[in-house]
C-alpha cells in the first residue's frame, strides 16, 4: 500500500469505525477520510473520491447493520476487499465533574442505545435520549455543550479526541460485544488465502414454495458452510417480495463456489456478487477442501467417460 491510498471511513475521528481501520497494518500510510454517513461513503467509492471504504457491516449484539447492508445490494456496484472484527467497548463520557446521577441528556447513535438499553435504563433512566450520526459525533455534540448534564455514550478513544471523562465504562448489557466492519473498492476481487467468504445476493424468479431450500441444497450438496444468511425486501414490490443475502466459506475462485454461482443464476435469475474476500477469525475450512477434493475426483470421472464417447 502507498501513501496515495485515500480510504473513507464512517466519521468522524473517534468512532469505533476508525479504531479498526487502525488495527490494519498494511493500511496504515493511507490518507484516511471521515465521512459523515455510510451512504457518504459508499458514494465516495463509487464516485473515486476515495479508492476504498470502510464501514459496519454487523454486530454481535444488535445484527445486520441494515442500511449497509442495503445500500450494497441496492445501491452500489462495489466488492468487500476484506472483513475486520473489533471488540467493542461503549463508555459514558461527560465533561470533568458529571455525574450518572447528574446527567438530563444522552446522545449516541441508535444501534449503541439499543446495546446498553438495559444500563442506560437501570442508571440513566431519567435522561432524555438523543440520536446522533456516529458514537463520535454524539462525543463532540458533548463537548460543544454547556454545562455538565450532557453524556454519551461512546468509545474510550473518543474521550481523548474531544476532551471528555469516561464517567462509566463496559455498560453494554451483554458481553462479548463484537461488531464487524468491511473494506470496499471497486471491480478488484482480493486472490484466495484458503481462509475466505464470499458474499452474494439472490433474487427469486418467484415467491413459491421451496425456493428457499432450492438456493440451500446448492451449497449442502458441495458441503460449503454458510456463515450468515437473511432476507431483505426487494423495495420493488410488495410485501413478500423478499431477497436472500448468503454469505459462504470459500472463494469465487474455488470451483465449488463457481459452481455455485453458475448454478444459482442459471436456477433462480439474477445474482449479485459482493466479493470473494480474506475472512477474520480461525481457519475453518478443512470441510470444504474435503469436498473440493470429493469434486474433483468426480470431474475427473466424468472426463474420462466423456473421453470415451465415440467420434
Amino acid at each position: 500500500m502507498t501513501s496515495a491510498l485515500r480510504i473513507g471511513f464512517f466519521g468522524p475521528s473517534g468512532t469505533f469505525t476508525e479504531q479498526a481501520l487502525l488495527t490494519q497494518a498494511d493500511l496504515a500510510k493511507a490518507t484516511t477520510v471521515p465521512f459523515r454517513t455510510v451512504p457518504d461513503v459508499l458514494d465516495a467509492v463509487e464516485s473515486g473520491e476515495v479508492d476504498l471504504g470502510f464501514v459496519p457491516i454487523e454486530n454481535s449484539i444488535e445484527g445486520t447493520v441494515n442500511f449497509t447492508q442495503d445500500a450494497l445490494v441496492f445501491d452500489h456496484d462495489l466488492l468487500i476487499q476484506r472483513e475486520v472484527v473489533l471488540d467493542i467497548e461503549h463508555c459514558i463520557l461527560a465533561k470533568k465533574g458529571a455525574t450518572l446521577a447528574g446527567i438530563e441528556t444522552l446522545f449516541s447513535i441508535p444501534v449503541a442505545t439499543a446495546q446498553c438499553h438495559e444500563y442506560v435504563r437501570t442508571n440513566l433512566g431519567k435522561a432524555d435520549i438523543r440520536a446522533a450520526n456516529s458514537t463520535a459525533e454524539a462525543a463532540r455534540i458533548v463537548s460543544e455543550s454547556g454545562g455538565n448534564t450532557t453524556a454519551a455514550i461512546a468509545p474510550r478513544n473518543a474521550a481523548k479526541v474531544y476532551g471528555l471523562e469516561v464517567i462509566a465504562d463496559n455498560v453494554a448489557d451483554h458481553a462479548g460485544n463484537q461488531t464487524r466492519f468491511i473494506l470496499v473498492g471497486k471491480n478488484t476481487i482480493p486472490s484466495p488465502t484458503g481462509h475466505d467468504r464470499t458474499a452474494l445476493v439472490v433474487f427469486q424468479r418467484a415467491d413459491e414454495p421451496g425456493s428457499l431450500i432450492s438456493i440451500l441444497q446448492e451449497f449442502a450438496a458441495r458441503r460449503i458452510n454458510l456463515s450468515q444468511l437473511l432476507s431483505r425486501p426487494t423495495k420493488r414490490g410488495g410485501l413478500g417480495d423478499y431477497c436472500f443475502v448468503i454469505y459462504a466459506d470459500g472463494h469465487v475462485k474455488d470451483e465449488l463456489m463457481a459452481d455455485v454461482l453458475r448454478e444459482l443464476r442459471a436456477k433462480q435469475g439474477a445474482v449479485k456478487f459482493l466479493g470473494s474476500y480474506p475472512a477474520s477469525g480461525e481457519h475453518a475450512h478443512s470441510a470444504r477442501e474435503h469436498a473440493d477434493a470429493r469434486w474433483k475426483e468426480a470431474d475427473d470421472w466424468v472426463t474420462a467417460l466423456r473421453e470415451r464417447i465415440a467420434r
